[in-house]
């Protein structure tokens, strides 16, 4: 009975055992299931919830923009597969291949798409002939499937949903502002939705996706100082257009190749969301995207017009705009106010006899606890002002984590030292070679996040090998 169940169900302490918390937190708060095919997870209704209002701003923000949103088959012909060298060599360990339909061997093996770049040049090859068909800004949303060795919840699924954007230009000056542009909604979903602070750089080539020209990327920092890549934009250039034959008309009547893009954000960004922000009673959702922003607990219940009061605020804050419910179970309200704290829903408004007599319900905070009284008669309007002060409180202590857990380094022993005492983002110079760039893995186990776009000069040269240096670097362990 859901009566009997305890008030809240044990989770781990973050700072006893953090992989520990996040599966006490996914599962606890009724976000993920177990499938019974390791690597696969069953995505439950609220966390589901989460993902659509992630991609509602999305989807609203590339419509804006021009984008038009297809539907592309879940499997490639080996032979199409092959069209493109390095995206092959790069998807070729993470690829499931479909080798029977039915009972029937099939002549050539399928594989199930782990991206979808190869259809989209495919079907482009087929649609594009002239100057005037261009741009295509298409968008997919969708599944992937990537045979990860190492899964876990969000972070790393062998089926996992994203949506993935896919372009194509008649100049590399206009692929290469879509790059830039898509970049910047990402980092606008993180910052202005979600409450989180990116770092927006360049990918080493080490790092760049298979087949791009350039990856641009936005790399948030976790409440372990691990480092998250929470989404990406890529520059093919025309790499991918000879590959598959698309040509066009140009407006001189001479027959050319166009130039493409591709960018994806996918439902890594929950697991992102948890650990930004999470702590050791659950969930802490940023009011932008929580699936509800405020519940309603009635307090004695049982006293006359309590209840009626409740769904009174409810329909008030509905009629607001405000995603809202009211808990009208027989739960105890102590049992109501652990269960909503754990699902992390921002704002909890309490209304009792007392309360009614004052014409006053109180709000609880879930980021800081702070209480506060409203008169029902201003519910409209301090309930969407307290939700935007809980969006900027969430967004600033994210990034004084950042601040305070980026530190500069001018040898290789820093930033091991810093790695291994402290953690966080290290700032270095980098000369430019993939040896260093792997050494830096070896002796220290981190990896290039980026390059960012905002450089400082930290010395004059590599921390490994000593020749002079002039980008700048941030390092880090990552997820």
């Amino acid at each position: 009975m859901a009566k009997d169940k305890k008030l809240v169900e044990q989770i781990t302490s973050r700072d006893a055992d953090f992989a520990q918390w996040y599966t006490d937190v996914v599962t606890k708060a009724e976000l993920i299931d177990y499938s019974s095919v390791k690597g696969f997870f069953v995505i439950r209704p609220y966390a589901y919830a989460l993902w659509e209002n992630i991609q509602q701003v999305l989807d609203t923000k590339f419509k804006a923009l021009g984008h038009e949103n297809v539907a592309m088959p879940v499997l490639i012909p080996e032979s199409l597969l092959q069209k493109e060298k390095d995206h092959v060599e790069g998807f070729a360990p993470e690829v499931a291949w479909v080798t029977h339909g039915g009972e029937e061997k099939l002549a050539e093996r399928m594989c199930v798409r782990p991206t979808s770049e190869t259809l989209f040049c495919d079907h482009y090859a087929h649609i594009v002939h002239s100057w005037r068909d261009l741009p295509k800004l298409y968008n997919q949303w969708c599944s992937v499937l990537r045979w990860e060795k190492t899964t876990r919840p969000f972070l790393r699924h062998r089926e996992f949903l994203w949506q993935e954007g896919h372009t194509l230009h008649a100049t590399p000056e206009e692929a290469k502002a879509e790059t830039m542009r898509m970049l910047e909604v990402y980092a606008d979903l993180c910052e202005n939705y979600l409450a989180m602070p990116v770092v927006r750089g360049r990918k080493t080539d080490k790092e760049k996706f298979a087949g791009a020209e350039a990856t641009y990327t936005i790399e948030c920092m976790m409440h372990d100082k691990k480092a998250l890549q929470s989404g990406t934009s890529h520059y093919f250039g025309d790499g991918f257009a000879k590959a598959f034959e698309i040509q066009f008309l140009d407006k001189e009547n001479k027959l050319r190749n166009p130039f493409q893009t591709s960018w994806g954000v996918s439902t890594r960004i929950i697991g992102g969301i948890i650990m930004t922000h999470g702590d050791d009673n659950g969930l802490i959702l940023p009011p932008r995207v929580a699936p509800t922003q405020v519940i309603v607990v009635p307090v004695a219940a049982h006293k006359p017009n309590v209840n009626e009061k409740a769904q009174e605020i409810a329909d008030c804050l509905k009629a607001a705009g405000i995603r809202v419910k009211a808990d009208f179970s027989e739960q105890s309200p102590g049992w109501k106010f652990a269960e909503y704290e754990m699902k992390g829903v921002p704002l909890r408004i309490e209304v009792g006899p007392r309360d009614i007599e004052n014409g006053v319900c109180v709000a609880v905070r879930r980021d800081d606890r702070s209480k506060t009284q409203i008169p029902f008669s201003e519910l409209a309007s301090a309930v969407p002002a307290l939700l935007d002060e809980i969006h900027k409180a969430m967004y600033d202590k994210a990034k004084a984590n950042l601040d305070a857990n980026t530190f500069s380094a001018t040898t290789l022993d820093e930033v091991k030292e810093i790695i291994a005492t402290k953690g966080g983002f290290v700032k270095t110079m980098w000369c430019g070679d993939l040896e260093c760039e792997m050494k830096f893995k070896e002796v220290a186990g981190v990896s290039s996040r980026c390059i960012p776009f905002e450089q400082e000069k930290i010395s004059d040269t590599c921390p490994c090998c000593g020749k002079p240096a002039d980008k700048m670097v941030v390092w880090a362990v990552a997820y």
